[in-house]
């Protein structure tokens, strides 16, 4: 193990905020100390967002906002009422409305009465989903929902109180599994392998427990490794990357156990040619928290979210090696109005059309936003990528 000679602060920058929760940090310190003093960035990862009580997304806390009143940006700083992030569903139910054509159109085709959702956030998605397929006369016999979080579990529950008749909570994934399998903002979440690439020398880069500086104790550590990116990264400088083992064994997972049916994951992202392109050289991960974002998840570790960009080549390819087929893959925008966005948006109301526009849009989240669409089973033309199908980037 050794000290990066080009510390993660070089591409990560170090941003003063409050001091962390002295449970949060004792907890820490003593898995690092177990774990022979070094633990991984996954693990890191997998505790600040998922330790019991303490993580970002077990400790009770509001983390998802409905989009507020006169949300508005000033200097590139969206402000919000209270929470650290607005996903698409607290948008606008469009997003919703739109998805739900794709999943009705899924269900038909697939023979299947079942909706399975990972990471229902505040459950805004599933209350769309429910409604707008019901609108559309299309029948959903459960809707089963996949989440770690215990407070989240009671938010949704009191968000879709009028369907708990088909709704159900699961906390793991049964042997077998037949329906239409979403995931909204949840492949970011799951974490992450950090390697550095420094004077020519792959690490892969940890945490470790520095006594010496009481404002600071977390510190930046490498280990030695024979991890690699899944494709050679040209060039000889110093560089900073992710590998997603625990995205990819989720999608081998599902494959495994989804009899019939097909999945639909939507996340920000890149194809594995740009995600490992010779100038992101620090890296894609991100902490967020009221409405704002810094690079250091070092600091305040539990009090707010930290995330990686998806490949999307790597989870079309642990689809596959498992028996799924790739439906599709596009950017956010086409996705959504392939499934009829754009003629939603004419009925709706000038707040909901405003906030779709932010859907959509190039420069918000049309562009930063993909979907790739899996299918257990034959090939099907999928409507959601009807145009604008990048598979071929994969």
């Amino acid at each position: 193990m050794t000290t990066p000679s080009t510390p993660l602060a070089a591409v990560l920058p170090i941003m003063e905020t409050d001091t962390m929760p002295d449970a949060m940090l004792a907890h820490l310190q003593q898995t690092i100390d177990a774990d022979g003093g070094w633990i991984g960035f996954d693990r890191f990862m997998a505790e600040a967002l998922y330790a019991p009580g303490l993580g970002y997304y077990s400790r009770g806390s509001t983390v998802f906002g409905v989009m507020p009143q006169g949300l508005r940006e000033a200097g590139g700083e969206v402000v919000g009422a209270g929470s650290d992030f607005v996903t698409a569903p607290e948008m606008t139910p469009l997003f919703g409305q739109a998805l739900a054509r794709q999943i009705a159109q899924a269900l038909q085709v697939t023979g299947t009465d079942e909706i399975w959702e990972f990471g229902a956030g505040t459950g805004a998605l599933a209350l769309q989903i429910l409604d707008a397929l019901d609108a559309l006369g299309v029948p959903v016999r459960r809707y089963t929902i996949v989440d770690l979080s215990q407070p989240l579990k009671a938010r949704q529950q009191a968000m879709l109180h009028q369907h708990l008749d088909r709704v159900q909570w699961a906390e793991a994934l049964p042997d077998t599994m037949r329906g239409v399998v979403v995931g909204n903002e949840v492949l970011d979440a799951m974490p992450v392998k950090l390697l550095a690439r420094l004077q020519g020398v792959w690490y892969e880069r940890g945490v470790a427990w520095n006594p010496d500086d009481a404002a600071h104790p977390l510190a930046w550590a490498d280990s030695p490794t024979d991890l690699r990116p899944p494709t050679e990264v040209p060039g000889e400088h110093d560089y900073v990357t992710e590998i997603h083992p625990q995205g990819e064994a989720f999608v081998r997972t599902v494959a495994g156990r989804l009899q019939a049916g097909a999945a639909f994951l939507l996340d920000y992202g890149f194809p594995e040619a740009e995600y490992y392109h010779e100038q992101r050289h620090m890296g894609t991960v991100m902490c967020h928290r009221a409405h704002l974002a810094d690079g250091n998840p070092l600091v305040d570790v539990g009090a707010k979210d930290i995330t990686a960009h998806v490949n999307f080549t790597g989870i079309a390819v642990a689809a596959q090696d498992s028996g799924m087929e790739v439906l599709g893959y596009t950017s956010q925008a086409h996705f959504l109005i392939n499934c009829g966005l754009a003629d939603a948006m004419q009925a709706a109301s000038l707040a909901d059309r405003s906030a779709a526009q932010k859907l959509i849009f190039e420069h918000e989240m049309g562009e930063f936003f993909k979907v790739i669409g899996l299918t257990q089973g034959n090939y099907w033309d999928a409507m959601g990528f009807a145009r604008g199908d990048r598979t071929h980037r994969l």
